[in-house]
């Protein structure tokens, strides 16, 4: 299985194009070889068109600042680079097989919404996917907790489950999965997977996070006592 982490940011590039960039987000994303990507920091708007173009399934959990949203979407597709961070939402793509259940649960309500939302695909695998809290080391690590426990409640102990996205933090740490490696803040978790490889994909000028792409397959994801330490508390490195 080939899974894709990226962070959006809002649907802007670096430097700002003063345009509406979801022609361009979709047409890359459509050409890579995935079976599940996780965004975060998605226009909430953007959803269908990106799962469109992908020839896949999407599920959407709203995050924050989304009042008075179709106001927030025809300002946001207009001037972009003006409106930054208005209207969040994290976006689950599916290709190749039917979703079978999507779950969300609120992470925090304070400074600001933050969620963690889950598919179930159709080979009974859990897929989680989560922004957890910037500008605090303490309230992330707070928030991947959180996001693991609700996963393995969906998921059950003895299930297949991912949990990846923008942890904000370069260690991140989940009791009852295992870190499979990322990138700065962008990482991927599991219990029952292991990694067979992990790289950086070109995003050109698009948002300020690189997209990751891992492929793992089914297997022994619990390490040894010592080795869980190593494993959860990584570098940060692919």
């Amino acid at each position: 299985m080939r899974v894709l982490t990226w962070n959006l940011f809002h649907g802007r590039s670096v430097p700002g194009a003063g345009r509406d960039l979801e022609p361009d987000v979709a047409a890359l994303v459509a050409g890579w070889t995935w079976d599940v990507a996780l965004l975060q920091e998605v226009p909430p708007w953007w959803g269908p068109g990106l799962a469109r173009a992908s020839g896949a399934s999407a599920r959407t959990a709203l995050t924050a600042r989304n009042a008075l949203l179709p106001l927030r979407e025809r300002l946001g597709r207009r001037f972009p680079d003006v409106m930054k961070s208005s209207g969040g939402a994290n976006t689950i793509l599916v290709r190749g097989q039917a979703i079978t259940a999507h779950e969300r649960a609120v992470l925090r309500w304070w400074p600001e919404r933050r969620v963690v939302h889950a598919v179930r695909t159709a080979d009974g695998a859990w897929w989680g996917n989560l922004h957890a809290q910037v500008h605090s080391e303490e309230r992330a690590l707070t928030d991947l907790r959180t996001a693991a426990r609700e996963l393995l409640g969906w998921g059950g102990a003895d299930g297949r489950l991912v949990l990846g996205g923008d942890t904000n933090v370069r260690k991140p740490i989940a009791p009852g999965f295992v870190h499979l490696g990322g990138n700065d803040v962008d990482h991927l978790l599991a219990r029952g997977w292991r990694r067979i490889g992990a790289r950086k994909l070109d995003a050109g000028a698009l948002s300020d996070h690189a997209p990751v792409l891992f492929e793992i397959a089914p297997g022994q994801s619990r390490p040894s006592r010592r080795a869980s330490a190593s494993s959860s508390c990584g570098t940060g490195r692919l």
